[in-house]
């Protein structure tokens, strides 16, 4: 038995959000189809975005249940989402199917190793990965902040993002 979170349900820190919308700019509505308790986002719309917040799990937070691997259609042009890690790739390629604007994914920089994903990557590679220089601390039910020097965490993580079109070569930049 593991000590993971029940649905693999960990909060994004509001200050990951911060350093994505200061790296990458987003035109036009974002879907955050794992939105949880709103962690993602409350700070994107804080920030001037428009957001359609939807989740599996009915956490209190936008519309539930809708499981996003079975829509058919986006309800935004873009999405921002931490993803379940154990569904990390069907939501990439999920995406990539069904939304034809920027897709923005936090995820273990572990995502980049492994042979199943190695296709992926081969075939459909992200536009830029952002790096957290300092480890960030993706928890539930508390979120913790880098910036006030609570908590790193014991993971590296990054934003993945992929554009409308495929990236001839990915760029990789640190947060």
């Amino acid at each position: 038995m593991t000590n993971r979170e029940r649905d693999d349900f960990y909060e994004t820190p509001p200050d990951a959000v911060i350093d994505l919308i200061s790296a990458e700019t987003f035109h036009g509505p974002i879907w955050e189809p794992a939105c949880g308790r709103g962690a993602i986002s409350k700070v994107l719309e804080a920030n001037g975005y428009e957001v359609v917040s939807t989740d599996l799990v009915a956490r209190g937070y936008g519309r539930s249940p809708i499981d996003f691997l079975l829509e058919q259609a986006p309800m935004a042009p873009n999405v921002i989402t931490n993803p379940p890690f154990k569904l990390a790739e069907e939501f990439v390629r999920h995406a990539r199917r069904i939304c034809p604007g920027k897709i923005a994914l936090l995820l273990k920089l572990a995502f980049l190793e492994g042979l199943k994903r190695a296709d992926l990557f081969r075939s459909d590679p992200p536009a830029r990965v952002w790096v957290f220089s300092r480890r960030i601390a993706c928890t539930s039910p508390v979120i913790t902040s880098r910036r006030d020097g609570i908590g790193g965490g014991m993971l590296a993580f990054a934003w993945f993002v992929w554009e409308g079109t495929k990236a001839e070569k990915t760029i990789t930049g640190w947060l």
